[in-house]
């Protein structure tokens, strides 16, 4: 309530104060918000190592958004040495409980061979996870994927899907991949690629989704 003014003052010291005690009682979303705070200074002096701590504790109970950011510090070295092993563990458990960044971040690491043995086919089930919950650099990397048949059988119209998709929602790069993909399709493969994307429905977060 303190931190986003719902029926009283916003005043997020105020909010920091009652996170705190709330975190220091293991209560997870409260852990995941104070370390926010203190991630970008709001309501409690900007501190990296408090930030981790609080990141951690959140982690290690299973909080995925927790989870994720817990990542990123690793892979930034915000507070921390860099780590990218560490990094990709954290992904890795973040992606498991459904977090769409964490999923998109492994995807990149599987595609890539960054820190993980190169395997498109994996990072390929990790992007359709993003993208089917409207991430549209997944929907972009997806649709590479599809057009370069690699990881995946290359499927022009799967392609196109993607990439139209990702330039709906604002990726001016989906839109360049799927005009210089357009010429080596024909009319009815361009048509169809087009239906789907008008049937197209993202996935919830946290429902159950293909791989």
């Amino acid at each position: 309530m303190y931190a986003t003014g719902m029926g009283v003052p916003q005043d997020r010291a105020e909010a920091a104060k009652w996170y705190r005690r709330a975190a220091e009682q293991g209560r997870a979303n409260a852990q995941f918000n104070l370390s926010r705070m203190y991630a970008v200074g709001q309501g409690v002096p900007k501190s990296e190592a408090d930030a981790l701590k609080w990141f951690r504790a959140a982690a290690e109970q299973g909080h995925a958004a927790a989870q994720y950011n817990l990542g990123l510090m690793y892979a930034d070295g915000r507070g921390i040495p860099r780590d990218r092993a560490e990094a990709l563990k954290w992904w890795r458990a973040a992606a498991e409980h459904g977090d769409t960044p964490a999923q998109y971040n492994l995807g990149v690491a599987y595609d890539y061979g960054q820190g993980l043995p190169k395997n498109q086919g994996e990072a390929a089930k990790l992007y359709r996870l993003a993208a089917d919950k409207g991430h549209v650099l997944a929907q972009v990397n997806l649709g590479l994927l599809y057009d370069q048949g690699q990881g995946v059988p290359q499927d022009y119209v799967l392609a196109y899907m993607w990439f139209n998709l990702a330039g709906s929602f604002g990726a001016q790069l989906g839109n360049k991949h799927r005009d210089a993909l357009a010429p080596r399709m024909t009319s009815g493969q361009i048509a169809e690629a087009q239906k789907f994307s008008r049937e197209w429905k993202p996935v919830a977060p946290g429902a159950a989704q293909a791989q």
